[in-house]
């Protein structure tokens, strides 16, 4: 990623940065709901069942985590689209790489959201009928919305990742992001990588490959980045 030293004009979040900091830090907590699956009784593997499987219909804790993925969702878009409207009104154009990370973080929101309202109805890494079922397309069309909602999300979310930490480091900005978001990069885009990988050997009928492990680290790793943009935004100041 660039170090260039170009410097842009002062932070667009001068003056009062706690509203992003604050939307996308709770957003990045309420992300990480899915942990109480370690104290609560859920009945699914976290090692090979699908993160968005807690959230099913069928689940008798479905609707805690429906609402807590909903919840994140709003938060997210809410702090995303503020910080892409502060961006833009303070000269976008000159800072490519933050508007499009921006805009990948209110993509993710949006999209997370969307999740909470298009649930799978049964858990198919789980349950072997709900697997047939949804092969032979016998599954509500909320599956297939569902997969589209989850692509988006993980889409926007990577999109912010690398361009907002890309821009940290170019623009001289949100320095925290800067120093540590590098790693973070990395590290979820291996986790993305294992996630996909695992998710066309499930689909291929070859196992699941630990599928739940490397889609909960990639979720998590989104969470651990949101929260440290979340404190880098705080942490802006006029240069």
């Amino acid at each position: 990623m660039s170090t260039s030293p170009e410097k842009g004009p002062s932070s667009p979040f001068n003056g009062n940065p706690w509203p992003v900091a604050l939307l996308i830090g709770l957003g990045a907590a309420a992300y990480t709901a899915w942990v109480l699956e370690v104290v609560l009784s859920t009945g699914l593997n976290p090692i090979e069942t699908y993160v968005s499987e807690l959230a099913a219909q069928d689940r008798p804790l479905g609707g805690l985590f429906r609402a807590t993925d909903f919840t994140a969702g709003l938060l997210a878009f809410g702090g995303g689209l503020m910080g892409l409207a502060w961006q833009l009104r303070d000269g976008g154009s000159r800072r490519p790489w933050s508007v499009v990370g921006w805009a990948g973080v209110t993509l993710f929101g949006a999209a997370t959201a969307a999740d909470a309202w298009l649930p799978l109805s049964c858990t198919p890494t789980a349950d072997p009928v709900c697997a047939a079922r949804e092969t032979a397309g016998l599954v509500p069309a909320t599956h297939q919305a569902h997969a589209v909602s989850s692509s988006l999300a993980m889409t926007g979310a990577l999109v912010g990742i690398v361009a907002l930490t890309s821009a940290a480091r170019r623009y001289r900005r949100l320095a925290p992001l800067a120093r540590y978001g590098p790693a973070l990069v990395v590290l979820e885009l291996l986790a993305t990588v294992w996630t996909l990988t695992a998710i066309a050997l499930f689909t291929a009928g070859r196992g699941t490959w630990a599928l739940g492990a490397g889609q909960r680290t990639q979720v998590l790793l989104v969470a651990l980045w949101l929260g440290l943009l979340a404190y880098s935004v705080h942490k802006e100041r006029r240069t």
